[in-house]
């Protein structure tokens, strides 16, 4: 079902796979749509009724919480992703080197490790690099880390890929108790294999190595060593070319940020005298495909070196309005605005990760008279955003100092990034 050239997959564990990770798949595209709109929907009257228990009625026909526009569809429907991250585990053969995506649940104790070969959100050029990447420790001596008290070394991979034609991998080792030297052999071994071995056939742009013993490591807890070719990958946006390092946050659907990014303008309504406050900028690339359209952009973002990305991108595309902030919002964010006196509108945007805004960057937008339009973009709404949002427009409360007029919402756009999945970016326009 579905069209757009689908090849149904081949085997139970791929299509275990799909159903775990894109549920929808077996649907039409606009069968897709229509799950999505009628979850936003929920959302929209879950928002209505909290905000009911405080005193706020705000319930549009339908018990929404404001009028819900249809979703956006996404203009590429397969192969979107610009970026993959693939696991090393045990395969449904039970080699632990399996490099692929998730079946089954930890706390289950049922996970398998399943090539993905046959989902259809990501593209041919990431699985390619997965497939070598798989080749490669297959053939190595070093054991596949599994669990990190027990040893073991190959981890994770990420794929990153443009329009341009560039691709970034970038692997996670566990070093455990290498020496430098030994360390230095495998770096040289990855560097052979994937510029001139079978790798090759990757034509990678940048090959990355990062020494992990956590989870998830940031570039200033454990440095992004560069092996091979070019430290960043580029990308155009509207006109516009940015550049990305490694951990840096782009969306992953870029033809779909580009419809996003639009709507963003024409909801915030900017005009030449307005200040854009972008919050969890990441790269910039909201705030500066807009910038020719406002007085100034701000955009503040905890990663560092997307921040020298945002001002590279910046002073790249000659655009001078602009200006970044780097570190956590709730630290930036409150001393920026608490001595605020520009005349001038402020239109903010926050673009948060599934966690949420801090409590504190809420109170701070909240007792900023000067920000009287909001928009608020969330891939989980449901989730600790749903927070935020109660915070943003319940009546003032001295006690939890959100002492500013509540906000209210206005309108909601859910745009399809993620095809395939249960999941939407929702934009919430929030005005005071």
């Amino acid at each position: 079902k579905g069209g757009e050239g689908r090849s149904l997959p081949r085997s139970s564990w791929d299509e275990r796979l799909a159903d775990a990770v894109t549920p929808l798949w077996r649907f039409p595209y606009q069968e897709q749509l229509q799950v999505k709109y009628e979850s936003q929907k929920k959302i929209l009257q879950t928002l209505a009724s909290c905000l009911e228990e405080l005193g706020v009625g705000t319930q549009h026909p339908g018990g929404l919480c404001c009028p819900l526009q249809p979703i956006v569809p996404s203009p590429v429907i397969n192969g979107y992703r610009n970026k993959s991250t693939f696991s090393v585990n045990r395969g449904p053969d039970g080699n632990p080197k399996t490099v692929g995506l998730y079946v089954g649940t930890g706390k289950a104790r049922n996970i398998v490790c399943v090539k993905a070969n046959h989902m259809e959100n990501i593209p041919l050029k990431h699985k390619r690099v997965a497939q070598c990447y798989e080749d490669f420790i297959r053939h190595s001596p070093l054991d596949s880390c599994l669990l990190f008290h027990k040893g073991g070394h190959w981890r994770e991979l990420v794929v990153r890929t443009t329009s341009y034609g560039h691709t970034m991998a970038i692997i996670t080792f566990h070093p455990q108790d290498l020496g430098q030297e030994a360390l230095a052999t495998q770096k040289s071994l990855l560097k052979e294999f994937f510029m001139c071995g079978p790798g090759a056939v990757c034509a990678l742009t940048s090959l990355y190595f990062q020494e992990s013993t956590m989870t998830r490591c940031s570039h200033e807890q454990a440095p992004f060593q560069l092996l091979h070719g070019e430290p960043h990958i580029f990308e155009e946006v509207l006109g516009l070319k940015f550049r990305i390092s490694p951990d840096a946050f782009f969306q992953v659907n870029t033809a779909g940020a580009e419809a996003l990014y639009q709507a963003v303008g024409e909801l915030g309504q900017v005009g030449g005298d307005t200040i854009l406050l972008d919050i969890c900028c990441g790269t910039g690339a909201i705030g500066l495909s807009l910038a020719r359209r406002v007085s100034k952009v701000i955009g503040i973002e905890v990663v560092e070196k997307a921040i020298e990305d945002a001002r590279w991108n910046a002073a790249f595309n000659g655009i001078s309005n602009s200006e970044f902030h780097s570190g956590k919002a709730e630290a930036v964010l409150p001393q920026l605005l608490s001595s605020w006196e520009d005349a001038r509108p402020v239109v903010a945007v926050v673009n948060p990760s599934r966690a949420g805004l801090h409590y504190r960057v809420v109170r701070a937008i909240r007792n900023c008279r000067s920000i009287q339009r909001l928009l608020y973009i969330s891939c989980k709404p449901e989730g600790e955003a749903m927070r935020n949002f109660t915070e943003l427009c319940c009546p003032p409360d001295p006690g939890k100092k959100l002492l500013g007029d509540p906000f209210t919402p206005t309108l909601a756009i859910p745009f399809d990034m993620f095809p395939h999945t249960v999941h939407c970016e929702l934009v919430l326009l929030l005005t005071r």
